[in-house]
């Protein structure tokens, strides 16, 4: 295993995006166990884009431009109904002080929904993992297999030391009503954001 593609992962991973975010708004709203559920769903969420690029299902979506484009959009108005609900403090990720923790379910689902809404990360393995296969390398789909575990194993690591910061700072940010709602507004925005760049509209 290379040192370049650990490398790479981890940048490609610490970029904030919308696993990022989720596993950050987790660890505020419930905790470090949030946190921690929220960043196996996101990085759950991965491996249908994993096996699609191995499997080749991946160059089948990026060849049909009209498939592309109904993924992008159903993620995209995803997120625009996560970014609703943190304005009206619903949805699995409420930043409330007092509140009914959300169950684990709900937020390993949302998780995967985030990813396995967001077709550019089948792009991305589609166009990442290739590049560090030797020419006519032998048992190659193997070799990409565990480039994607270690892939999401990056994941997971990077979106739980988020999620733990964030969990971190919970108690100290719910006690000032005025931060928590510039938060919630903060949140909604950046799912807002990240819908209409998924969408290809910014």
């Amino acid at each position: 295993m290379s040192l370049e593609f650990l490398l790479t992962s981890l940048l490609v991973v610490a970029s904030p995006g919308t696993g990022v975010v989720y596993t950050i708004a987790a660890g505020l709203a419930q905790g470090w166990r949030a946190s921690l559920v929220a960043a196996f769903g996101c990085t759950l969420g991965c491996a249908p884009h994993a096996l699609a690029a191995v499997s080749g299902l991946a160059a089948l979506l990026y060849a049909s431009p009209l498939a592309l484009q109904a993924l992008s959009y159903g993620g995209a108005l995803y997120l625009l109904w996560m970014a609703w609900g943190m304005l009206r403090e619903q949805g699995p990720l409420q930043l409330q002080a007092h509140q009914g923790a959300r169950s684990n379910a709900t937020l390993i689902r949302s998780g995967v929904a985030l990813n396995l809404l967001n077709p550019k990360l089948s792009i991305f393995f589609l166009a990442f993992l290739p590049q560090f296969l030797e020419p006519g390398q032998a048992h190659a789909m193997q070799h990409l297999l565990t480039l994607s575990g270690l892939f999401m194993t990056v994941t997971f690591t990077v979106f739980s030391v988020y999620g733990l910061f964030a969990a971190a700072l919970r108690q100290h940010l719910l006690q000032r009503p005025a931060v928590l709602r510039t938060l919630r507004y903060l949140f909604a925005a950046a799912f807002a954001v990240l819908a209409l760049h998924l969408a290809g509209w910014w």
